[in-house]
């Protein structure tokens, strides 16, 4: 398998950021993961307000947000451990993903 792609916090972008979180599920998804700090997989995630996401959406879903360099990934055999960067991303980009996050859950109200 070929190695999973982590940008190195000095390399991640407000624009990849903004792009990865202008998604309201890709949104939804790094929510939950930063709320808990960890997500053991990608099923755990499967179900976002009653929708099933399909793995295939998933997958991209989870590499858009790993690219932005907003979560980190580790593999453990055949499944994902999924872990959120807020604290490097939040001391990169002070306030950036709080306020997009913030967005997101009034509009959801």
């Amino acid at each position: 398998m070929r190695p999973l792609f982590h940008p190195a916090i000095t390399d991640v972008k407000p624009e990849a950021i903004l792009y990865a979180l202008s998604d309201p599920e890709r949104a939804a998804i790094f929510a939950q993961i930063a709320g808990a700090g960890f997500c053991g997989t990608c099923a755990a995630v499967s179900n976002l307000g009653g929708r099933v996401i399909p793995k295939s959406s998933l997958s991209q879903h989870f590499k858009v947000l790993r690219e932005a360099g907003l979560i980190r990934c580790e593999r453990h055999g055949v499944e994902m451990s999924n872990h959120s960067r807020c604290s490097e991303v939040e001391d990169r980009f002070p306030g950036l993903v709080f306020a997009i996050l913030t967005a997101y859950e009034r509009t959801a109200r």
